[in-house]
């Protein structure tokens, strides 16, 4: 499994051609380490050895996915916690050796996955120099994008500061990866489509979010949506009764009988987002069901216009970077079904 991410398309075409694909310099190695990952430290545990670097990286969407070795037993540590990002390491061959939440550290063989992110707790590993490692490079903040969004919550850093293997042999996550590299096509070293390229960056997230939590002892479904106070879940239901009226935050703060600052803060720290962001989440996903609903004749400025937003343009952003696609493509997907 992954013998040929990022060498080749599902029809054979080779990927990646005319880059840097391979590397015996060490400022070369680390500045593809810093550029792909984040600022680190790396160190030959041989001294004076120089690097046999396989250096093969491209992005689906946010999530950065890497081919990558050095070639030779190396250290790396020292990962910048300021970069914000999370690392995904699927160990292809050979060995490498990582810190656990306990203290102990463990060794991943071929088919282990571990996670960490370096922007909750520090960093580091020792590959044996007949390692190969497919790597991901995922940010924080798109993990807790996806957490909102499919479970109505941001898990607390108990989370997030849990460093461990989630997934051992020819497990889902390797074959959903495997999937997802076979989706590039070689003409330009990404997937065609935008909103398939959506859809595949969600899916990444929301399986690594899964086996993480559950490998954390961690139930999303019932997480700490129900520990909210009261008044946060009826400001969502609110919200979500009342999106098509494009209402104030204020508005629903004062149909609670609180203030906006006090709903803003119970938002931050049991959802993570603002009620705000919450709100511009409910109204494009009710925007999108409008559009998939509409009857002939209906245009995008029409619906809308009906569900308050005055702004198109700046609808249109939110809209495409929420769904991988403009409502105006959601809206002849519509039209071209009846």
């Amino acid at each position: 499994m992954l013998e040929h991410a990022l060498l080749y398309d599902a029809r054979g075409q080779p990927l990646l051609s005319g880059r840097l694909n391979a590397s015996r310099d060490w400022s070369e190695v680390n500045a593809f380490c810093h550029r792909v990952y984040m600022p680190l430290a790396t160190r030959p545990l041989v001294a004076g050895s120089d690097p046999n670097a396989t250096l093969r990286t491209l992005s689906i969407g946010r999530i950065v996915l890497s081919r990558f070795c050095f070639g030779v037993p190396t250290r790396a540590d020292e990962f910048d916690p300021s970069s914000g990002n999370i690392i995904v390491v699927n160990t292809m061959r050979g060995g490498v050796r990582h810190p656990l939440t306990d203290g102990t550290g463990i060794d991943t063989v071929a088919g282990d996955s571990y996670v960490v992110d370096c922007s909750r707790t520090d960093y580091w590993n020792i590959a044996n120099g007949d390692d190969l490692q497919f790597n991901l490079t995922i940010p924080h903040k798109l993990m807790e994008e996806t957490a909102q969004r499919w479970y109505g919550f941001v898990p607390e850093d108990d989370l997030w500061k849990k460093r461990l293997v989630f997934g051992r042999g020819h497990s889902p996550w390797l074959s959903l990866l495997d999937y997802a590299t076979l989706s590039v096509d070689a003409q330009n070293n990404r997937i065609s489509s935008p909103l398939i390229e959506k859809r595949i960056e969600e899916t990444l997230c929301l399986e690594l979010l899964r086996g993480w939590a559950e490998c954390s002892g961690l139930n999303l479904e019932t997480g700490a949506r129900s520990a909210a106070p009261r008044y946060v879940r009826e400001a969502e239901r609110l919200m979500e009764e009342r999106a098509h009226e494009a209402p104030f935050v204020a508005d629903i703060a004062a149909q609670l009988g609180i203030s906006a600052r006090s709903l803003s803060e119970g938002f931050r720290r049991f959802r993570g987002v603002t009620p705000h962001d919450y709100l511009t989440a409910r109204r494009l996903d009710g925007l999108r069901k409008a559009l998939e609903e509409a009857p002939p004749g209906q245009t995008v400025s029409s619906i809308a216009g009906a569900r308050g937003y005055v702004n198109l343009t700046a609808m249109t952003a939110f809209y495409r970077q929420r769904f991988g696609e403009t409502p105006s493509q959601t809206l002849r997907n519509r039209f071209s079904r009846l």
